[in-house]
């Protein structure tokens, strides 16, 4: 979940949140790469989540990281609930789960440093309290009522809301981990294009990465569990988001979107002030009842723009949201899969080539097959494994032609090895916990925690 935004004056008429959307717009040259992951913490001696506060804690965790690597804190009521250092910050999710949602950065190579800096240093705190962190999807065994919720003020708002507008957002809440990245555009028409393949092949990621098959301690029948829940939370902040294939769509088109996607809340002085199913187009208006007479900032609609969370969204970048949380190796093998996708025209082109021709329905039928087969998924004559296949190469094509060497002499391929394994063994990483579990682990789940731990 995104942090409060900050700066920018009072809204004066609407065109200002197209050109807020559009400020984004860069040369290729500026393009940058940040990557945010999220990972479960753990007590080892109780296998337990982390709660807030005790010696073995979240709380425990930030003030270590904050000490011992000179990051800066981030208050919120007086209570520690981030970090920032060098254009990177570690915030909260609701239920403890931590997220490193990396600086924007020039390369794979460099992105992929940063994560594994940050993993490197949350696993020597997390050694000296007891403490292990885990990379999934869902929460596997745990419970909503095993959960602690973080002290901020806008998780206390939206757990409330949830069980209102749907019946996972708990789920999504508390219990699960993605890895994401986010990217630039050139253009209205190159965010559109970018946007349309990211949309469509979105159900890809959630297939190669498929890392949630375990929930209330048993086999769910998805591949990704993360992914079904996402499909029942807000109808109306969800989804894939059919109107931007359609004749027409811009950055306005997304404004529309977006200010019919209800509030659920306004920071002022350090609070979140209950905005829940308001709407934003009454508060340019002065009659938002929540803030009577107050017309928004722009920091307003920035915040008001987190809050939505369809597959894939804009914001002044664009960010790729369909895959579950993995292991240390598929960290870096998703900025670089939508890199190579993304980042050269050709790749672009072909990517593009290969779902222009796809219906609604078809779009649709891939997200939920792709849930619940992974690389098995099959609609119509479309084989996931198949699609997966091409659309990996294209990514590979695209990753050699920018020709961005790290220290090794390697081009940014090879972070798409982990991903390559997949495709020729035809399994994600859910299948392998699930050889696990009806293999070695003899039906015991719990093995989770110390054979995948990071």
């Amino acid at each position: 979940m995104s942090i409060p935004q900050t700066g920018g004056g009072q809204i004066e008429n609407i065109n200002q949140l197209t050109e807020y959307l559009e400020s984004g717009c860069k040369p290729p040259k500026d393009w940058r790469i940040g990557t945010e992951h999220e990972k479960f913490g753990f007590n080892k001696d109780t296998l337990k989540p982390l709660p807030y506060e005790g010696d073995c804690s979240i709380k425990v965790m930030l003030e270590n990281l904050r000490d011992t690597f000179d990051w800066a804190p981030v208050y919120e009521q007086g209570n520690l609930i981030g970090l920032e250092k060098n254009g990177a910050n570690v915030s909260l999710e609701p239920g403890g789960q931590l997220e490193l949602s990396g600086a924007p950065l020039e390369s794979i190579h460099k992105t992929c440093d940063e994560a594994n800096l940050h993993l490197k240093e949350v696993k020597q705190i997390a050694d000296g309290i007891g403490a292990g962190f885990l990379g999934l999807g869902a929460a596997p065994i745990w419970a909503h009522e095993d959960m602690d919720m973080m002290p901020k003020g806008r998780y206390r708002l939206m757990t409330d809301y949830m069980d209102k507008v749907g019946t996972h957002g708990k789920q999504m809440m508390y219990r699960t981990c993605t890895v994401q990245v986010n990217l630039d555009f050139g253009s209205e028409l190159d965010m559109v294009k970018k946007m349309r393949v990211a949309l469509a092949l979105q159900p890809v990621a959630t297939a190669l990465f498929a890392n949630s098959p375990f929930f209330d301690g048993k086999i769910n029948g998805h591949k990704s569990w993360r992914s079904r829940i996402w499909r029942d939370l807000d109808e109306d902040r969800t989804g894939t988001l059919p109107f931007f294939f359609e004749d027409g769509m811009g950055f306005q088109r997304y404004v529309d979107y977006a200010l019919d996607v209800p509030m659920y809340f306004v920071y002022r002085n350090g609070h979140y002030i209950n905005a829940l199913g308001q709407s934003f187009r009454d508060f340019l208006n002065g009659n938002l009842p929540a803030l009577p007479g107050e017309l928004p900032t722009m920091s307003d609609w920035a915040d008001h723009l987190t809050t939505c969370f369809p597959e894939a969204r804009i914001k002044k970048f664009m960010e790729m949201r369909g895959a579950d949380g993995g292991a240390w190796n598929r960290i870096c093998a998703l900025p670089a899969f939508w890199v190579g996708l993304m980042y050269d025209n050709n790749s672009l082109d072909a990517a593009w080539d290969i779902c222009k021709s796809w219906d609604l329905d078809t779009r649709e039928d891939m997200r939920i097959k792709a849930s619940v087969d992974g690389l098995n998924a099959r609609v119509g004559n479309i084989k996931m494994l198949d699609l997966a296949s091409r659309v990996l190469s294209i990514s590979n094509a695209g990753l050699k032609s920018r020709s961005h060497i790290g220290k090794g002499g390697y081009n940014e391929t090879h972070f798409l090895s982990a991903l390559k394994e997949s495709i020729d063994t035809g399994k994600t990483p859910a299948d392998e916990l699930l050889d696990k579990f009806n293999g070695d682990w003899n039906g015991d789940l719990t093995r989770i925690y110390s054979d995948f731990s990071y």
